[in-house]
């Protein structure tokens, strides 16, 4: 989970957006009024996180992604177009996992054995390369049901029930696909396998 982002990085992504929402509805229905309330949270967000050690990198990665959202809403003129880079963020990150799945080097493979110190070593254990390919679809789920929601919300200009979704649905939503993730992977282990910390030799994955 904290490679992930870890609880922190789920609930700061839905705060500007709920920023811009907020700051859209205070403020008559003004686009830059609600895009400049989301920069600025976004801005406490990063200085607060800096100041926390965070990952330059990461903080301006997130700062760009607000500034985009907000720069394509004034460009549109429709303030639901400030969620359009969460909308494809989700897409690329459905197919990116299904991508990974379909190559057998499952995402949530890669990023649990890299917490774990094991390298590449997971993928010589044939059980736990199943387990982590079936849980990796949980993943995918996660995303296929954001698109699920957001797509029909901002075809149909709900600005309000958008921030509402993308508030709901983040956090509570990865909490959920941690939880599920892991039931699979225990699921898919036969018994009497040794878990994640120790993976087993056999045949090689290549």
């Amino acid at each position: 989970m904290q490679l992930l982002g870890g609880k922190e990085s789920a609930v700061d992504a839905s705060l500007p957006p709920v920023a811009f929402g907020v700051g859209w509805l205070l403020f008559g229905e003004s686009i830059p009024a609600a895009s400049l309330a989301a920069v600025v949270v976004s801005l406490l967000i990063g200085a607060w996180r800096l100041s926390r050690r965070a990952r330059p990198v990461a903080v301006l990665v997130s700062l760009l992604f607000v500034l985009t959202g907000a720069l394509i809403a004034l460009y549109t003129g429709d303030a639901v177009d400030f969620f359009l880079t969460r909308l494809v963020s989700n897409a690329l990150s459905a197919l990116g996992w299904m991508i990974s799945i379909g190559l057998r080097w499952p995402l949530l493979g890669i990023i649990v054995g890299a917490v774990l110190g094991q390298g590449k070593r997971w993928r010589n254990d044939p059980d736990l390369l199943r387990a982590y390919s079936r849980a990796s679809w949980v993943w995918v789920g996660q995303y296929v049901v954001r698109l699920a929601v957001f797509i029909p919300l901002w075809a149909i200009g709900a600005v309000v029930p958008l921030t509402v979704a993308q508030l709901v649905l983040t956090w509570p939503l990865v909490a959920v696909c941690v939880l599920g993730s892991w039931f699979v992977v225990q699921r898919s282990l036969p018994a009497g396998h040794p878990g994640l910390r120790h993976p087993q030799d056999g045949t090689a994955a290549d």
